[in-house]
């Protein structure tokens, strides 16, 4: 199929899907509105009773581990922040509008959103370490997301996906697989979708270019490394699935555009692998 009609197909499909809950766009303003603070984001929210039940089951989940039950949002944007919080009900809103396909024995919807949260954990251990306090939020909410165009690949054309979940080998990443099936990668319609739900550029631009080789990615070139080092570590230590059968090194790349150390790696992976159980109740608290 050849691009231009492929990209007419995946927008028409998209405009089918569920609309965002009302919150999603006040949300995606505020992010834009420098004098946005805690209380605006907790009025927001407030407006949707299932949205905010699910940010305080996840504040309560063994991800975050505080001691004692949190029973109300203002609570939770007091301990969590609000920056975090506003992520949160993104990501949540989003998960919550799109579908879950399911191809039998090749792709699990369940396995993939544990490997995205995977990898948006080990994008925060990454950011903090390398001192990118101010874009961790938004660098959580691009690991969450960064995969979601499988969904809709699995959604839209699940006879052509499956050709490319078969495709992947050691060799093969299933990007390069899409590609040559689909005619395009889970990345690019994933950029689709958050560019038509008006989410910042800097995260559609994240998502729709962390398959495109460095050398021809121009923009957000720290936070793309960061990102593919992140789901490396994520496939190594084996938390969730993403599908992809290509090995997980960590690209050389990547650790020369962001001058991460080794012991910084060591570090994320550690924190990682011991986030498991934390991760697996992050999971849990979204269904």
């Amino acid at each position: 199929m050849e691009k231009d009609r492929l990209r007419s197909v995946i927008y028409t499909r998209i405009d089918e899907l569920p609309t965002l809950p009302a919150v999603v766009p006040r949300i995606l303003s505020l992010m834009e509105d420098p004098g946005a603070d805690a209380r605006k984001i907790t009025e927001a929210i407030s407006n949707d009773p299932a949205m905010t039940s699910k940010i305080l089951k996840v504040a309560n989940s063994a991800y975050y581990g505080f001691p004692q039950k949190i029973t109300s949002l203002e609570r939770a944007v007091a301990l969590l922040g609000f920056n975090m919080v506003k992520s949160l009900a993104l990501s949540v809103g989003v998960i919550r509008s799109l579908p879950s396909p399911a191809l039998s024995g090749l792709f699990d919807i369940g396995n993939l959103w544990m490997h995205s949260l995977a990898v948006a954990t080990a994008m925060r251990a990454l950011a903090e370490d390398l001192g990118k306090d101010n874009d961790i939020e938004s660098l959580f909410i691009v690991g969450l997301l960064h995969d979601l165009g499988k969904v809709l690949l699995a959604e839209f054309f699940p006879e052509e996906f499956a050709r490319a979940l078969e495709g992947s080998d050691s060799d093969t990443p299933l990007d390069q697989s899409e590609r040559n099936v689909i005619g395009m990668d889970h990345g690019q319609v994933g950029g689709m979708l958050l560019s038509r739900w008006k989410f910042p550029q800097p995260i559609v631009t994240a998502v729709s270019t962390h398959h495109v080789p460095g050398n021809q990615c121009t923009e957000w070139v720290e936070e793309r490394a960061i990102l593919l080092m992140a789901d490396s570590l994520a496939r190594e230590i084996g938390i969730g699935d993403s599908g992809n059968k290509c090995g997980p090194a960590v690209p050389p790349d990547c650790t020369e555009v962001t001058g991460v150390e080794q012991q910084s790696l060591d570090k994320a992976r550690r924190e990682l692998s011991n986030a498991r159980e934390g991760i697996e109740g992050f999971f849990e608290a979204l269904q």
